[in-house]
């Protein structure tokens, strides 16, 4: 392509780009976990006098070279939104629909979940009762292939595999499968359904009358998820409990609040929002919440964001409990989501949060995207992360202007995430650079999935999580594999991260046979969070 045909092309991208300026800022305020689909409307466009559309007609008709229209709305919306905040992006359709199924908590499919392991994609975990089950499929089965399309052997991307196996409720996919090393000789024939994932990884009692329950995001059926699993344990005497939001990125904004209206009585505060065209709207709870009365903790992470910091927050500024970890993310900006007519959407953020004290907890990105998503990283570097409670954890320049009070008047902080109450610095015994070079090659994973689930325990879950052991010489063999695939191994190094290696390792081989609860049960034995959280309330 000529210097001249570039020029040509970079013009008319950003005269595109002013276009959808247009576009996007007209549009009207829906709130986060809902969708505006009534489309674009032509008359907020700043220019009135159609020139800008009348462009993208004559380029699209006749200029001198091919360019797609679509590929170049995208690119003008992304360089659009690239000059906003962090959160304002663009999401091609397949993204836009993957993320609705996610929050909405269904979809049409299959029930199953895979891993792939070198070549080939070994079924890990079934949809207890689903289509794939019903149909004969095991775990441990390898998918090889789906309908008459090859799966095995060809590197085909994930989500290609999703869009093939996925489909209309009611219609049939032949899923060809090698089992126990040998290609079975008919296939599989899966009538596809409506599946319904949990928002909650795992709830269970971990002693007398405490309660644990971990919650991977915020979606439509969030709250009500979480009423049916405590009303489970309340039975059984639970006056105490522990959300764990650890890497909760967040959801939809009701959901959160719907969360939290479970530990209030009638008409709290709970969070309120507010922008530059958005007046302020407050979210209250609504009473005959679940857990209004009750010894209550939350566990939040550097990686706890949005609709995570709504609850934590509302929790610590009314003083309905502690909250215990190290501090969030950092993200306060409210998202809408708009559609377009081909699938794709624009979450645009039209608002920021604040909590009951009047906290924004959105960090600063003046400095950039990459410093802004890099900050955590900063963190580590700065040693925040592994300092001890009280000593220097904040950053001081969040204390400058950002000092706010608790209903009790104990002092919090604003404007870089929420700030815990008891602070616990991460873990590093184990993980050392041994043990974050094989998490990057996925070499436990592997590893357990080609040596350590080919024969079922023979045993129940409980005895399995209290006196499992790995096979004799397991971790020789896996520190040697190591050095095989080219991961330099110090031996020392090596020994000193054996007793995480072997969690990880312990965990997995729980999640493939018993679920998700068991792989948690199994890391949460050995988590020095959760424990000073039941120290904290046994007090």
């Amino acid at each position: 392509m000529s210097p001249e045909t570039r020029k040509n092309l970079l013009a008319a991208a950003t005269y595109a780009a002013v276009l959808f300026v247009g576009l996007l800022l007209g549009q009207s305020f829906v709130e986060q976990d809902s969708k505006n689909t009534s489309g674009i409307l032509p008359s907020v466009l700043v220019d009135k006098s159609g020139k800008l559309q009348r462009l993208v007609q004559v380029i699209n008709d006749r200029y001198v070279d091919v360019v797609g229209i679509d590929t170049l709305q995208d690119f003008a919306i992304k360089q659009v939104l690239s000059h906003l905040d962090p959160h304002s992006t663009y999401m091609p359709p397949r993204l836009a629909k993957a993320l609705g199924e996610e929050l909405n908590g269904s979809f049409d499919g299959i029930g199953l979940e895979y891993y792939r392991l070198r070549d080939t994609l070994m079924i890990t975990a079934l949809t207890p009762n689903g289509p794939s089950e019903k149909a004969g499929v095991k775990i441990g089965d390898k998918l090889i292939g789906v309908d008459d399309r090859p799966i095995s052997g060809v590197n085909m991307k994930e989500h290609e595999v999703a869009a093939i196996v996925r489909g209309k409720r009611g219609t049939v996919v032949n899923l060809w499968i090698n089992r126990n090393g040998a290609d079975l000789a008919e296939p599989f024939k899966v009538v596809r359904d409506k599946i319904v994932v949990s928002s909650i990884d795992a709830a269970y009692i971990i002693d007398t009358a405490v309660a644990y329950i971990k919650i991977k995001r915020f979606g439509a059926e969030t709250a009500s998820d979480f009423r049916k699993n405590l009303n489970r344990m309340k039975q059984y005497g639970v006056n105490k409990l522990i959300v764990d939001l650890r890497e909760n990125g967040g959801g939809y904004l009701r959901a959160a609040t719907a969360l939290a209206s479970e530990f209030f009585k009638e008409k709290e505060l709970i969070v309120y929002t507010q922008g530059a065209h958005e007046p302020r709207t407050e979210y209250y709870s609504k009473g005959g919440g679940v857990f209004e009365k009750g010894m209550l903790a939350i566990l939040i992470d550097e990686r706890s964001a949005s609709a995570s910091e709504i609850v934590a927050g509302a929790v610590q500024d009314l003083d309905r409990g502690i909250v215990v970890g190290r501090r969030s993310f950092g993200k306060g900006l409210v998202q809408d989501q708009y559609d377009f007519d081909d699938g794709s959407a624009v979450n645009l953020s039209i608002a920021r949060y604040y909590t009951p004290s009047g906290r924004s907890i959105q960090k600063s990105y003046k400095d950039g995207l990459e410093k802004y998503f890099n900050e955590i990283n900063r963190r580590y570097i700065s040693g925040e992360l592994m300092q001890d409670e009280g000593k220097g954890v904040l950053d001081t320049s969040l204390l400058k202007g950002m000092l706010y009070h608790t209903s009790s008047g104990r002092p919090i902080y604003g404007g870089g995430g929420i700030m815990p109450d008891i602070y616990v610095p991460i873990d590093t015994l184990g993980a050392n650079s041994f043990y974050k070079k094989v998490l990057k090659a996925n070499l436990i994973n592997d590893y357990v999935y080609s040596n350590l689930v080919a024969t079922a325990p023979d045993f129940s879950i409980d005895h399995f999580l209290s006196d499992y052991s790995l096979p004799r010489n397991t971790y020789t063999d896996f520190v040697e594999t190591a050095r095989s695939q080219g991961i330099e191994v110090n031996n020392r190094e090596a020994e000193v991260a054996r007793k995480l290696i072997e969690l990880d390792m312990k965990a997995l081989i729980a999640r493939f046979f018993f679920g998700s609860e068991a792989y948690f049960k199994m890391k949460n034995d050995s988590d020095h969070m959760l424990a000073r959280a039941v120290e904290a309330l046994k007090r």
